[in-house]
């Protein structure tokens, strides 16, 4: 017998201020069982670093042929495709050739080597733009982790500041490749 995902309800006060971006974000995401809360939560970061009207949440790890967040456009086609992890480059390299824009918030314990073997892999793509963020961040969030989350995000200069109850938290965003 199959295990159920696990569904988590999130509430997102979002302030971009690098962007001018103000919303209230609501997501419910399914939680597949063979994905980690640490992937979970970067997906979550990865919906409100990269948020846009129409952004939304795809099957994820159990649909390998798509992306953890994308914006369709009218026709179907993908126009903006948001990858989560340390994906092989030729996945980036493929999705980049069928999307307007691509962006990949760069995460995991093997950070330092994948930045190492397979960024200059991707260096020359146009539509690319490559962030991370600490590992200790995201792993703290996890540490507190529940089924309704209610997060409060300021994204400015750079910097990304998240308020959980009374406790906010801090991380720079490192741009790799392209623009935030």
């Amino acid at each position: 017998m199959a295990l159920p995902s696990t569904v988590y309800k999130a509430t997102i006060q979002l302030s971009d201020v690098d962007r001018g971006v103000y919303e209230t974000l609501q997501a419910t995401v399914a939680q597949h069982p063979s994905e980690t809360e640490e992937r979970l939560v970067a997906r979550l970061l990865a919906y409100a670093i990269f948020h846009e009207p129409e952004l939304t949440f795809t099957k994820g790890i159990c649909a390998t042929d798509e992306p953890d967040l994308w914006v369709k456009g009218a026709d179907g086609r993908v126009r903006f495709w948001v990858e989560v992890g340390l994906p092989e480059p030729d996945r980036i390299i493929k999705a980049s050739r069928h999307s307007e824009r691509v962006a990949l918030l760069a995460c995991g314990r093997a950070l330092a080597s994948w930045d190492q073997q397979q960024l200059p892999k991707l260096a020359r793509l146009a539509n690319l733009t490559v962030i991370s963020i600490d590992q200790a961040f995201i792993t703290k969030l996890v540490s507190q982790l529940e089924r309704s989350i209610n997060w409060s995000i300021t994204i400015t200069e750079g910097t990304f500041y998240l308020t959980i109850a009374e406790e906010t938290l801090e991380a720079a965003i490192q741009v790799k490749i392209g623009n935030l």
